[in-house]
């Protein structure tokens, strides 16, 4: 995303698109990025968004975060490079409800640069800055992205306001990391900047420092990710974006193969499919 958790891959020069990029962005919209509202709404409690809070969030994708935040009273505005269906979603999902005194204020989607959400003039800087998306397994170019994302939001936040960055938490209480394996072992390996990676223990707070951000605390949240079956379980990590490199590098039916096999640990009795994970959250300053 922008980095998100669904990292944006383009296709090898020359070729097709194999990946069905409106497919995807509807598949996480509708199943994927609900397993990560328990992270949103603990990033939101803990930073009291309500009313009075002005809220610029990079990666928005579909717009999950930001409904919950305007659920809240907040003022949202969602950047996005727009390299799929999300900004579109993120509109619909959007809109205002309905007229009248109560009805929740327009949100803004930007597809572009953070520069082209500029508050209008005369308006007052933004509140809070989020890049909920790199959310670690990312590709390495991933980190040069956010870096250049966030030299373009903070001139316009607030100084001294807060900017959260999210990632996975440690590896061994993620119960993904053993299924994302699957993309790495697929991805070709001559596309080196495409694959996923690790998050590293440290990757949030080196982010921030190379912001020039100031770490002002930190916080985990389990986000287990839960399916009503091992299809939808596919789906949904198909939608993250993780596999677009390794469904280049080999072929759509080898990787829906593998990637339910490596599910097939976490089905239930049921049929469900049912992963623990940890997420983790930095919250850093404007100096």
């Amino acid at each position: 995303m922008t980095p998100t958790l669904a990292g944006q891959h383009l296709p090898h020069a020359g070729a097709a698109p194999r990946v069905d990029r409106r497919a995807r962005a509807r598949d996480w919209a509708e199943i994927q990025e609900r397993m990560l509202v328990p992270l949103y709404e603990a990033v939101y409690d803990r930073l009291e968004v309500g009313r009075g809070t002005r809220l610029l969030a990079l990666g928005c994708g579909s717009g999950l975060a930001l409904l919950l935040a305007a659920s809240r009273g907040a003022e949202v505005t969602g950047v996005d490079s727009g390299a799929d269906e999300r900004p579109a979603l993120a509109r619909e999902r959007l809109r205002p409800p309905g007229r009248g005194p109560r009805a929740r204020a327009a949100a803004r989607i930007v597809e572009g640069s953070p520069r082209d959400a500029a508050p209008v003039p005369g308006a007052p800087a933004y509140t809070l800055l989020t890049a909920f998306g790199p959310a670690g397994h990312t590709a390495d170019g991933d980190a040069q992205s956010l870096g250049e994302q966030l030299a373009a939001a903070t001139p316009l936040v607030r100084r001294g306001a807060p900017v959260v960055l999210a990632g996975w938490g440690p590896p061994e209480r993620c119960s993904t990391a053993s299924v994302l394996r699957v993309a790495v072992k697929l991805a070709d390996s001559g596309a080196e900047a495409d694959r996923p990676r690790p998050a590293g223990r440290d990757d949030l707070e080196e982010s921030a420092w190379r912001a020039g951000l100031r770490p002002d605390g930190s916080g985990r949240v389990a986000c287990p990710f839960g399916y009503a079956d091992v299809d939808s379980a596919v789906r949904g990590m198909l939608s993250t974006g993780f596999f677009d490199a390794a469904v280049e590098a080999t072929d759509p039916e080898q990787v829906d193969k593998e990637l339910a096999e490596a599910l097939h640990p976490y089905r239930r009795a049921d049929g469900t499919v049912w992963m623990p994970n940890v997420f983790r959250y930095l919250i850093a300053r404007i100096p």
